[in-house]
């Protein structure tokens, strides 16, 4: 086993090093334009349409002060500058000049061609196989990139997935969903030491979320599963499922249930395939066509 995880490591950074090669991350200047990949990335990043600093910093993965130095050298050469965003100056905004608006349709011809050269000397067959396996890697990067932490129950990001959960049942339930008539579950409730409420985030966006509560002594109870439409298919919810079972354990409960609609047949099949097994009703919620629960090993 742990031989097996040495030559998967060995083969991970086998493939970023040939990958950096290929598309030339390692010349001082990134597409014969006089600056290194880092500038160019955050220049092509801030587009004709600009963007927020901090949301710069999120979709890159850069620490406030590394983002600042690349902004500058980018000012420096009078092709962005920042400024407050409007209505407040707290929040930096960065945009492309003229000059820089020039400099990101150049670099963008220029990716293109790098692109083209990568795929011409191939035939079709194989280009069709690097498409299709470029493809996949880049779900199953992002995917390994999605960060799954606990939030407070009643924080800003915990009720904006909250929202999203309650919209999704509104479009896919018979008759639609009203909040107001589930049965309660009060922040509280998903608060430790007996619940939690989770949050999953990629590119520093909120994806997914997830809930426990104690339901009673040994029992735990998991609500408000959903994740982000754009974010199916990377695992997420087999994800939440686990840390929330192992929370669950941590609080000592040797047993867990949840209920869910009939139209939810993703999350029944995600259910069956953990072993919960359909148990007679455990509650009077309106929403609710099956009741599931699973002994905790």
């Amino acid at each position: 086993m742990v031989s097996q995880v040495t030559d998967d490591i060995e083969q991970v950074r086998r493939f970023n090093r040939t990958v950096a090669q290929r598309i030339g991350v390692l010349d001082e200047r990134f597409l014969g334009r006089g600056r290194p990949f880092g500038e160019s990335r955050v220049l092509f990043e801030i587009g004709e349409s600009g963007i927020q600093v901090r949301e710069l910093r999120v979709r890159l993965g850069l620490d406030s002060g590394y983002a600042s130095r690349l902004l500058r050298a980018l000012e420096s050469e009078g092709l962005i500058e920042t400024r407050a965003a409007t209505g407040d100056a707290r929040v930096r905004f960065a945009s492309l000049t003229d000059k820089g608006r020039r400099e990101w349709r150049e670099i963008d011809r220029r990716s293109d061609g790098v692109a083209r050269s990568i795929l011409e000397p191939l035939d079709r067959k194989r280009r069709e196989e690097l498409i299709s396996a470029m493809h996949r890697i880049e779900r199953l990067l992002r995917a390994s990139a999605v960060v799954i932490t606990a939030q407070p129950a009643d924080s800003i990001v915990a009720r904006w997935c909250l929202q999203q959960y309650f919209d999704l049942l509104e479009a896919r339930f018979d008759g639609g969903y009203d909040p107001a008539n589930a049965q309660p579950a009060d922040a509280h409730e998903f608060s430790p030491p007996k619940g939690v409420f989770l949050v999953a985030r990629a590119a520093g966006e909120p994806v997914g979320c997830g809930a426990l509560k104690t339901a009673a002594p040994a029992l735990g109870e998991i609500k408000r599963v959903w994740v982000a439409e754009s974010a199916r298919g990377l695992g997420i919810g087999q994800r939440l499922l686990d840390e929330l079972e192992t929370a669950s354990r941590g609080m000592g409960h040797t047993r867990i249930r949840l209920d869910t609609n009939k139209s939810l047949t993703e999350a029944q099949a995600l259910y069956l395939k953990n072993g919960y097994v359909e148990v007679p009703p455990f509650n009077d919620d309106p929403y609710p066509d099956h009741w599931f629960e699973k002994v905790l090993p």
